[in-house]
């Protein structure tokens, strides 16, 4: 196992990438406090069947992530169980498409404040916690569209390019204290999110890519378990390009 009794933050579980990283960090041992946001009884059993399948704690935590009452309601949940937080994972996300001279200034808000501005906040407290142990592990969900952009996605790829700016500051800032922070930039991945894309768009990425095929929600979650645990304990401040080879 690669994270036997640690304890685990993961955002956005409800599906994609988010619920495939919370599979994987359970089977690996992990306990999770698995954040949605909206409550759902088909989710709450799963977390219950997840549970007793590896032997694990997990629990489900429901905040909206555009309501900043709401994020510090979801951390007092979190908070009291006083336990020791080991690693975070921010996964939630949204997309709102459209190309630039389309896209409106609610667009770039809304994008911006669930992507980045709440993502943060949601961080400063639980790596408040981190430092009480001097150790831990944050991995920040980002996109190749931060990197290489992508028509249609100014707001999104904009978003994703200050998370990993964030990454890189946050690292040279929490490493003096045990804390690493990394990204992964996953590329073109087979979620509900990509299957609104139009068949333009993918088939331009699929050009693109040297494996040609879409990418599995349970591959972006393989690398951020490695980055979770210790097997990568002198990594931080890096950017992982998960992308069957579009870079």
């Amino acid at each position: 196992m690669l994270l036997p009794g640690k304890n685990a933050v993961i955002t956005g579980c409800l599906q994609g990438i988010g619920r495939a990283t919370l599979e994987a960090f359970a089977r690996e041992g992990a306990n999770v406090y698995a954040c949605c946001q909206n409550e759902d009884a088909d989710f709450d059993k799963y977390t219950i069947d997840l549970s007793e399948k590896y032997g694990v704690s997990i629990i489900p935590v429901y905040f909206d992530f555009l309501d900043e009452t709401a994020i510090k309601h979801g951390v007092s949940v979190i908070l009291k169980d006083k336990k020791n937080i080991d690693v975070l994972v921010n996964v939630a996300g949204v997309t709102l498409d459209a190309l630039f001279h389309m896209v409106t200034m609610e667009q770039m808000k809304k994008t911006f404040s669930i992507n980045f501005f709440s993502q943060m906040f949601f961080t400063q407290y639980i790596t408040k916690m981190m430092l009480r142990q001097k150790k831990g592990s944050v991995i920040n969900v980002a996109s190749i569209s931060a990197l290489d952009g992508n028509p249609g996605q100014l707001s999104y790829a904009a978003s994703k390019a200050a998370l990993i700016a964030a990454t890189k500051t946050l690292s040279a800032e929490l490493a003096p204290k045990g804390i690493r922070v990394n990204a992964v930039a996953p590329g073109v991945i087979q979620t509900a999110m990509t299957a609104n894309l139009p068949q333009e768009v993918l088939r331009r990425q699929m050009a693109r890519c040297e494996l040609k095929r879409l990418g599995l929600p349970e591959e972006v979650a393989n690398a951020i378990l490695y980055l979770a645990s210790d097997a990568s304990s002198y990594i931080t401040g890096q950017v992982v390009r998960i992308d069957g080879g579009i870079g």
